[in-house]
């Protein structure tokens, strides 16, 4: 196994990359889309801010990622010494009209078959994705892990609807009419999926590269008044049975599948240790409705348990710390993130040895 970072627009430069680095890092996981708050300012300790503003704007409908500027990423980041993973998270403005059923949905997916050809072409090995109209959403903020650190955490489901022209919590339309998105039962949000897979995972398969897809966050049945898909851990094989490939594949969030109410986080792990392209290795206490995101030893996860589990079924993929409780210092964001990746490293090294 080998241990990552995962590093949103407004990080990827030099300093980023040393940082990963010092802590042990071999690889990155990049977000090409920066979440920003209501007043425009960069959300730079990487926490949710919500609101009916959502994270902010998304990017241009018309400008796809191109092979060109993926790999000038691609050789900034070797050359830093670390090895470009996976690109994490569509633009809303790429595919919002997939994830609505949109009349611009047929237009939209072949924008997406385009950049994931090019994704391909950059060598770039993964592409995740996260199939939810309201995406992350629901947590509230405060002082819930070990020695008051700052951390998220959820009490209750956030029952405001989505307004319209937004999507997975950022704004596609600024000139959207007033209202929200209609309410969908749980089968048509399934449909829409399934028209996704059946469209992108064949031309993956030829680009090679695996569609990993998230779990939802937090793992309810119905947030802000829509449907979510996989919120128990038997639904991952609802998913992984619409389109059965390799590049049908799970981005494997711990702490999301140990907020479900159904299930153990350490079978999950077993059940589909062979089909998870990479690992957001975090740790929760509580599940949904109530939960809390702590410390990656402190929480209700046996983490080198889950560790072992992935190691005798062959797991070798990359595992990042996708969040963190953030620490009483003046650079919260690096502590949070230095004492994970030193657990992480710590625990990959001791497996090694025994």
């Amino acid at each position: 196994m080998k241990l990552g970072l995962g590093l949103y627009r407004h990080m990827l430069n030099r300093r980023h990359y040393d940082f990963a680095r010092q802590c042990g890092c071999t690889h990155v996981v990049v977000h090409l889309v920066d979440y920003f708050n209501k007043g425009g300012q960069e959300n730079k300790n990487n926490q949710p801010i919500g609101g009916d503003g959502g994270w902010g704007i998304a990017g241009d409908p018309n400008k796809l990622w191109t092979v060109e500027e993926l790999l000038a990423l691609k050789k900034e980041i070797n050359e830093a010494g670390l090895v470009l993973e996976a690109i994490e998270n569509f633009d809303p403005a790429h595919w919002h009209d997939i994830l609505l059923g949109g009349a611009g949905r047929a237009k939209q997916m072949e924008g997406l078959k385009e950049t994931i050809r090019n994704v391909g072409a950059a060598g770039i090995p993964i592409m995740g994705y996260n199939f939810s109209l309201a995406g992350v959403c629901s947590r509230i903020t405060g002082n819930f892990a070990r020695g008051n650190a700052l951390s998220v955490g959820m009490d209750g489901v956030d029952d405001r609807p989505v307004p319209n022209g937004m999507v997975w919590n950022m704004i596609y339309d600024t000139g959207a009419p007033p209202g929200h998105l209609p309410e969908i039962p749980h089968e048509e949000l399934w449909r829409r999926l399934e028209y996704f897979l059946h469209e992108l995972v064949p031309v993956a398969e030829e680009a090679g590269v695996r569609l990993a897809a998230h779990p939802d966050d937090p793992p309810m049945p119905v947030v802000r008044r829509t449907p979510r898909l996989v919120y128990q851990p038997g639904l991952y094989r609802k998913l992984l049975d619409i389109y059965p490939s390799r590049s049908n594949a799970l981005e494997f969030c711990l702490g999301s599948i140990a907020e479900m109410t159904e299930g153990d986080v350490y079978e999950a792990t077993r059940t589909y240790a062979g089909e998870i392209a990479y690992v957001h290795f975090r740790n929760v206490k509580g599940k949904v409705p109530h939960y809390r995101e702590v410390f990656v030893d402190e929480g209700d996860i046996d983490m080198i348990r889950v560790l072992k589990i992935l190691r005798d079924s062959g797991f070798k993929g990359v595992l990042i710390p996708d969040h963190t409780p953030q620490m009483s210092c003046d650079d919260p964001w690096y502590a949070g993130m230095a004492y994970a990746l030193g657990y992480m490293n710590a625990c990959l090294k001791m497996l090694d040895a025994i």
